[in-house]
């Protein structure tokens, strides 16, 4: 499927090209998250709406709220040439930066501490089978 600037996309490549309902989608809308052309009754969505709907399906994933993506979206889409609006920006990139950055060190004990469990579970396992049957 085509992503160039100029490209028109359906509400259906999205929802195919994202794993998302159509119903997602609208409702992404109605949050005034992406904003779509309209062609009579159909919904014509531009390149900023496919780059806003992987930002969007990204962040989820990380746990962002839809409140926290907005919030994101109106700093990009502010003013950016202001000096007050560039701060607030850098801003609110470094905190989620910090906030990535601990999810990162939190993920990784977990997965530390899961491959320790494995490893003992195989061990274990081990065990058992070299003991003799009775």
């Amino acid at each position: 499927m085509a992503t160039s600037v100029n490209h028109r996309y359906k509400i259906s490549e999205l929802a195919t090209l994202f794993g998302l309902s159509h119903r997602a989608i609208r409702y992404y809308e109605a949050e005034g998250l992406i904003a779509p052309e309209r062609k009579g009754q159909q919904r014509l969505y531009r390149y900023q709406d496919y780059l806003r709907l992987s930002l969007i399906v990204r962040g989820k994933r990380l746990g962002f709220s839809l409140a926290e993506m907005r919030e994101l979206f109106e700093l990009y889409d502010a003013e950016k040439n202001t000096p007050r609006a560039l701060q607030q920006m850098i801003q609110a990139i470094q905190q989620r930066q910090r906030r990535l950055q601990q999810q990162q060190e939190d993920i990784q004990a977990i997965m530390d501490e899961l491959n320790r469990a494995e490893t003992q579970c195989y061990r274990q396992l081990s065990k058992w089978s070299r003991q003799p049957s009775s």
